[in-house]
Formats: structure tokens, sequence, C-alpha cells
């Protein structure tokens, strides 16, 4: 028997990575496009009839402007965009920031000359393996520009966030009962579980875009390329993160020890205690305290 990086017979990559969730969406088959059509669907809350696939790099007219790269950029057939995104770790910058900014874009990219400043709505989708706001535990969160008390301005610039973390806890929850987008976020988020996979084959029995995403998953995990691309980004983002943790770790250490040396100074200034005293008291190294010592001498 071949070896094979695929843990096992029946495993599946993870749909919350990058390669496979835009291969569920973006192949030139139709599978991918009912799979795209019924997720949008299930997220806007009407059907949508036709897509079309569009360059996941917008076009940028100043040099100076950040160029950005969405994981899914579509078109309705009545002229709105959107734009889809998994973000299946936090990262370490404002995502909400980013969320406006890519949504921005794709109104900018939609509005033509002459048109009188009418425009398609946009949408920028994003499916959260994580709570966002912090403290919003909302299944999904839809934002749009409104005042203070709460009139909405046009409602074309919309910025929606789907929380996997929340979606999770519905997990056993009798099929029939879930919502399209519910089944979608179980998907999404157990379809890689195998002590879940019972569970997932009735979701997927039961919606036809959750099934041909299914299918182009179950193809995708065929392949030990897949496996060595999933293996290396995931080891890769890891190492990202223990090392982040490692920094930050080293500069609370710093922090610390650099005020347990300034209580120990004031000690020894303030109420002339002798530096190994001031040292055992404060908890501050006593090289590190002779060496602050000496150069407020100098």
């Amino acid at each position: 028997m071949s070896q094979t990086l695929r843990p096992s017979p029946t495993a599946r990559l993870n749909p919350r990575m990058d390669p496979t969730f835009k291969a569920i969406f973006t192949q030139e088959t139709t599978e991918s496009y009912e799979a795209l059509k019924s997720f949008i669907s299930s997220v806007l809350g009407r059907q949508i009839s036709k897509i079309q696939l569009t360059t996941n790099e917008p076009y940028v007219d100043i040099p100076s402007l950040m160029q950005m790269a969405f994981d899914v950029s579509v078109i309705f057939e009545d002229g709105e965009r959107a734009s889809i995104e998994m973000q299946g770790r936090e990262q370490d910058y404002s995502y909400e920031t980013r969320s406006e900014v890519q949504v921005a874009r794709l109104l900018n990219n939609n509005v033509k000359k002459g048109s009188n400043w009418q425009s398609e709505k946009v949408y920028q989708i994003s499916v959260l393996n994580f709570h966002l706001p912090k403290d919003d535990n909302s299944e999904t969160s839809w934002y749009t520009m409104k005042n203070q008390n709460g009139h909405e301005l046009s409602g074309h610039l919309n910025v929606i966030f789907i929380d996997l973390l929340v979606i999770k806890e519905l997990v056993g929850t009798p099929v029939e009962k879930l919502t399209p987008l519910q089944k979608w976020g179980l998907y999404f988020s157990y379809a890689d579980d195998e002590s879940k996979s019972d569970y997932i084959k009735q979701i997927v029995e039961t919606e036809k875009g959750i099934m041909e995403a299914d299918l182009i998953v179950t193809k995708m995990s065929e392949e030990d390329a897949n496996w060595f691309r999933q293996n290396s980004i995931d080891t890769a983002m890891r190492d990202r993160n223990d090392a982040l943790y490692n920094s930050e770790q080293r500069g609370r250490r710093k922090g610390a020890m650099e005020k347990s040396i300034e209580a120990a100074l004031i000690l020894i200034n303030d109420f002339n205690v002798t530096p190994e005293v001031a040292a055992k008291k404060m908890g501050a190294p006593l090289d590190a305290l002779y060496e602050a010592l000496k150069a407020k001498e100098k």
C-alpha cells in the first residue's frame, strides 16, 4: 500500500482554509456555480438566479492606493456585486476596517460615468471563525450606513459578518429546523470533522448547493497535493502564531522587569534602601538594577 498524506480514507479537507473555500466557489463547473448561488442566496435571504465570477483583484487607477484581493468576487444578473471572504483565524489587524475598504472599492468600481450617481448595491460577505466584535454573539451581523436615529443613507454599502462560532452551537439540531445559512455554517464548521460525518451527511442531503460543494470537497480530498498545501499553510500559521505569542510574552516580561527596576530605584533613592534589599522586595534582577544605577550616575 502506497503512503498518502491523507489522514484517513474518508478524511475531508478543511473548508475554512482559503484554498478549499475558494475552490468550492470558483471552479468553472456546474457544481461550483450551484454552490455559489446557493450560499449567496442563503446569506441575502433571496433567490439569486444568475451570477458571474469576476476578477478577484479590483482595478486600481491611482498608484498610491492599496491593492487588494478578494477570495471570491461575483456580479449578479441585476448588476449587484459581492465579495466573499473566509477568515478561519482571527488576524492581528482591524478586519472591520478592511471590510469597509473592500466594500467601498466594490461600490467605486460599480459607479459608471454619466450614471447620475445611480449604482447597484454591493456586499462584502465574511465567514468568520471568531466573534467580531469580540462581544457580539449574533449569528449574522449586517452593517449599512445609518445616522444616529437609525435612518439608512441609501443601503448601497453592505458589510455582512457570519459568525461560525455561534452557528457551531446548533450542531445536533434536527436538520429540518435549520435555515439554509445555518446549514452552510455547520457544513463549513464540521465538514472535516469525521465524528460529525453522519450529521453533516444529513445536511448535505437536504440542501442542493451544499451537496454540490461536498462533491467538490470530496474530490479535492482525494489528491495528496491538496493535503500537502493545507498542512503547509496550517503549519505556517501555527509557527506565525507561536512567534507572535512568544514575542508578546517577551514584551510582557520586559515590561514587568522595567517596572520592577523603577520601583526598586524609588526605594533606593527615596528611602535609602540597599540595592540588594530593593531588588529582592521588588522582584527586580540585581544585575539589571546595578546597570540602571550606573546609567543614572552618568
